[in-house]
């Protein structure tokens, strides 16, 4: 029972995060100008957005397989690598870490859990 409230909390919690960013990532003026300031192209913005609502779609529908919601919880790990990797070369005060991090944090911790409630071979 526990293991599947972490797990529960830890998904939502990322989904949340990744819903609202993708989100931003159309809409936001100020997240544009930031993807300007890493060097990234506008095309990746969106492409990122897109690949962040279908990687919540796979992790929350029940029907999606176990090796299809490893592939989106690794896409997820190095996106959130990469987005820390990306303000720390370029200068970002420290504060632009903490989103990263915290995101690293949540899904590892969603991916333990679900190794755990899904025991399975990779």
């Amino acid at each position: 029972m526990k293991s599947k409230l972490i797990y529960r909390i830890s998904i939502g919690l990322i989904s949340a995060m990744m819903v609202f960013s993708a989100y931003s990532y159309f809409t936001n003026p100020e997240v544009v100008a930031g993807f300007d300031h890493l060097g990234f192209p506008s095309f990746f913005r969106v492409e990122l957005a897109i690949a962040k609502l279908i990687g919540v779609g796979v992790l929350l529908l029940p029907f999606v397989p176990n090796f299809l919601k490893e592939w989106a919880f690794a896409g997820f790990i190095i996106t959130f690598i990469s987005a820390f990797i990306a303000h720390a070369v370029n200068g970002d005060p420290a504060s632009a870490f903490i989103g990263p991090l915290l995101a690293l944090t949540l899904i590892i911790t969603a991916y333990i859990y679900h190794r755990k409630l899904h025991s399975q071979t990779v």
